[in-house]
């Protein structure tokens, strides 16, 4: 009961990253604020997140896993229900740093929680992470769509609901797991960097990330659908997302090398970007939904690089790589518009496609760090942070 707890917990957890992607335009319409102002919902959700990488650790060796995961969603649902009560646009932005800073608190912890509670061995566990990660990024936008079309501050007041159950199930389930043997410093994850490999991975994400989420945060403006219909598309590029980064990943690993399948995953994303941009709304509709696989395949290849690329513990590499790449998910939300306003709507995804290319061009340079530690994994099956992870080198 403690793991299935957890593990609901985490589908609402990642749901939250997609919710307000199908009612982008009803914030805006709602909250008489323009696409850049609204994309801010996005900028300081990950921007806390950003900073919050290297407080994790450090609280969690402390007050322990269970403590932290109830902190992380106690902060959810606080700042959840504050952001439907929004009267302004500025206090939406602010009320989503407080929600990032809870989801990053207990995203970062529940895999650990969920492998130590378990009785059917880690690889079970693991495996039901997985999928909750899947389910969570596909309904994520399906929920925000189907209370969003009643009306836009629904979403936030649903997901509020959800996490406060999810708190009253892991408080009643989940009895406190053990603490780690040396606590974590603050600095940890800024030390890590200093390993070319991990640093080579980090900065090749953070132009991954650029493109990433300006998918994720500006297509929603371009589309300019119904939350419905949105909601739709956004479930789709969930479930290839899904697919990709579970199923598909291992497989393609196998048979062509981890940084193959990573720097011809990054071209092609580039590629659909700028179809994305330049097509017609059909188009448009398509590459967005195509996109979720070439995302799928690169969040797989880049977190285990960033967990076994280097001799540092995973928790402290893992923490110092999503230090890194959450800033470009911070700048990609607000930028994107903000070209827009400058050139035309098509310019954003120009840049985003060309961040997507030097991510690749990053990986072919430091192909020798990147390869040095990768190599000699034996295959494992782990998640970490929120992201699907199979290394099969």
């Amino acid at each position: 009961m403690a793991v299935w707890a957890t593990a609901g917990a985490s589908v609402v957890a990642f749901m939250g990253i997609g919710l307000v992607d199908p009612i982008l335009p009803s914030i805006a319409k709602g909250l008489n604020a323009s696409n850049s102002q609204v994309s801010l919902l996005f900028t300081s959700y990950f921007l806390i997140t950003a900073v919050a990488m290297l407080v994790t650790g450090f609280v969690s060796s402390r007050i322990g896993g269970r403590k932290t995961l109830l902190a992380g969603l106690a902060l959810v649902v606080v700042f959840a229900a504050l952001s439907g009560t929004s009267s302004s646009v500025g206090e939406l932005v602010g009320f989503r740093a407080g929600w990032g800073l809870g989801n990053a608190l207990f995203v970062s912890t529940s895999l650990a929680v969920i492998v130590g509670a378990a009785a059917g061995g880690s690889a079970a566990a693991i495996l039901l992470y997985e999928s909750a990660l899947g389910l969570g990024m596909a309904c994520g936008p399906l929920l925000g769509a189907v209370l969003g079309d009643m009306k836009w501050r629904y979403p936030f007041f649903g997901t509020a609901v959800l996490m406060a159950i999810g708190f009253l199930a892991i408080t009643v389930f989940l009895k406190e797991q053990p603490r780690p043997a040396r606590k974590t410093s603050l600095l940890d994850p800024i030390r890590a960097l200093g390993h070319g490999g991990l640093a080579s991975a980090a900065v090749s994400a953070f132009f991954y990330n650029y493109a990433f989420f300006t998918v994720l945060a500006f297509t929603p403006f371009v589309l300019n659908m119904s939350p419905y219909k949105s909601g739709g598309v956004f479930f789709a590029w969930g479930v290839l997302l899904a697919v990709f980064s579970v199923l598909l990943a291992p497989r393609l690993q196998r048979r062509f090398g981890s940084l193959r399948v990573l720097g011809g995953s990054l071209l092609l994303l580039a590629v659909d970007l700028v179809v994305l941009g330049y097509g017609d709304h059909t188009t448009a509709v398509v590459c967005t939904v195509v996109s979720g696989a070439f995302i799928g395949l690169n969040n797989t290849v880049f977190t285990e690089l960033a967990l076994g690329v280097s001799d540092a513990p995973r928790p402290v590499a893992s923490a110092g790589y999503n230090f890194v790449r959450w800033f470009a998910a911070a700048a990609a939300p607000f930028l994107a518009p903000k070209i827009a306003e400058w050139t035309d709507i098509r310019v954003p995804f120009v840049v985003a496609a060309l961040a997507a290319a030097v991510g690749a061009g990053v990986v072919a340079v430091r192909r020798r760090a990147l390869t040095l530690r990768a190599e000699e994994l034996e295959p494992r099956h782990a998640t970490e942070d929120g992201v699907a992870v199979f290394a099969d080198q």
